[in-house]
């Protein structure tokens, strides 16, 4: 992976009135990665990909993008591009006008940007579209051209903000795959605001957790999935328990929690009160005088083999190297 930063932000801070909407967040992002903004709504995370495209006011701190200081210049000059949730298509022009407007605005000949545009057409297999209005196009279908348009002035840094939201779960899922093909080909950083944990997972080479103005976690998926630093990543990026021993508060992973129908050495007492089968598995909700509820996670082969029903009492017990202590 490539060491140079891409993109750093240095303190950075926003505040509307007296609220605190960005904390001073620090964080560097390495060039050609994709990186996913992850967070509850009202994190931050929206507000953050804003202050680096230059739509939203920085309150204090820096941006820097390929080692120069962009805070204070206009999003057209920052080498970065937007595609934001609403797609913000033209209806009156054509498909390919709208991916070669910027470079209207330009000055670019006629010939010349739409050539460019059909390139990109074909690149986001668009271009049998290219005479179409955004009204004749499917939802993800405008997606691809919304897409387009944000590449075609060859940004530096692509920002997504949370550009899958309003598609269909099937479609979400094929569209994942293109965007990061895309990444992989252009080779430019992807920098993509998500709440969706499974979307940030399937696409980032690095994740970004934020809660309540800051950074709770980043570093690459498996890192933030495994071992989570505070409650809050443990809680919000899912398929955690978090348990109390003795002082401190430890997260372990649903599917590393063994439930057996005989107690054993260490095994916590508990009793089944849920059963969710998900597919390929089965969550186990259970609760434990000891431990309080958790979620266990367990295969389906294995679950069939050795089922267990509502109200049955089981016993608990884990690795000690699958529990990863949290910060206060």
């Amino acid at each position: 992976m490539p060491s140079k930063s891409a993109l750093e932000l240095v303190g950075l801070t926003k505040r509307y009135g007296p609220t605190l909407a960005v904390d001073s967040v620090n964080q560097k992002i390495p060039s050609g990665t994709y990186t996913c903004l992850l967070g509850p709504s009202g994190c931050g995370k929206s507000t953050t990909l804003r202050m680096i495209a230059g739509h939203e006011d920085v309150t204090e701190g820096d941006i820097i993008l390929n080692d120069q200081n962009v805070t204070d210049l206009p999003p057209a000059k920052r080498g970065t591009a937007m595609m934001f949730q609403s797609y913000a298509l033209f209806p009156h022009l054509s498909v390919a006008d709208n991916v070669a407007f910027s470079l209207k605005m330009k000055g670019v000949e006629k010939g010349a940007r739409l050539a460019k545009a059909v390139e990109l057409l074909e690149l986001v297999d668009m271009a049998s579209f290219k005479d179409r209005l955004p009204a004749q196009l499917s939802g993800g279908q405008q997606q691809r051209v919304a897409l387009a348009r944000a590449l075609i002035s060859e940004p530096s840094i692509l920002l997504l903000d949370e550009p899958l939201s309003a598609l269909d779960p099937f479609l979400r899922i094929r569209m994942r795959t293109e965007l990061k093909r895309l990444q992989r080909e252009l080779g430019i950083s992807f920098m993509h605001v998500t709440h969706s944990q499974d979307e940030a997972l399937a696409l980032a080479d690095h994740i970004i957790v934020m809660n309540g103005g800051i950074i709770e976690q980043s570093g690459p998926p498996l890192e933030v999935f495994d071992a989570p630093r505070t409650e809050f990543v443990a809680r919000f990026i899912g398929g955690h328990n978090v348990v109390a021993s003795g002082s401190d508060k430890l997260a372990v992973r649903a599917d590393r929690i063994t439930l057996s129908k005989d107690t054993g050495d260490a095994a916590a007492p508990a009793t089944v009160t849920a059963i969710e089968y998900l597919g390929s598995s089965y969550s186990i909700a259970v609760e434990s005088a000891e431990l309080g509820e958790l979620s266990v996670s367990i295969n389906d082969s294995e679950f069939l083999t050795n089922p267990v029903e509502l109200g049955q009492s089981v016993f608990l017990t884990w690795k000690p190297e699958d529990a990863h202590t949290l910060a206060a």
